[in-house]
């Protein structure tokens, strides 16, 4: 079961991610999710928990918890949706504005 966790502290790093949760089951993967630009924390994480009871104790008990001084978001990830627009391609040529054809 994968778990997003939000709200977190800029300062929480994936060992407090992956023991706050630990207390409840197994735990296969703790992220926190950085910013590329600044290596900055981007305040949200997952957690990977093979036990789905497990993982839904975890979410139930730490949901609205304080972590590392913040009130936690905990609940099962969505996959990451396919965008609604469609396929509705590129912006097409130029059509040579301004140029001369010969």
């Amino acid at each position: 079961m994968n778990i997003f966790v939000g709200n977190l502290s800029y300062s929480t790093r994936e060992e407090d991610l992956r023991a706050a949760f630990e207390e409840f089951g197994q735990v296969d993967s703790a992220r926190v999710i950085m910013d590329r630009e600044t290596g900055r924390s981007r305040g949200f994480g997952f957690v990977e928990m093979p036990v789905a009871s497990e993982g839904q104790a975890a979410i139930k008990a730490l949901d609205g918890k304080n972590v590392d001084g913040r009130n936690i978001k905990a609940n099962e990830a969505r996959p990451k949706a396919d965008n609604d627009r469609g396929d509705r391609g590129g912006r097409g040529g130029g059509g040579g504005y301004g140029r001369s054809r010969y």
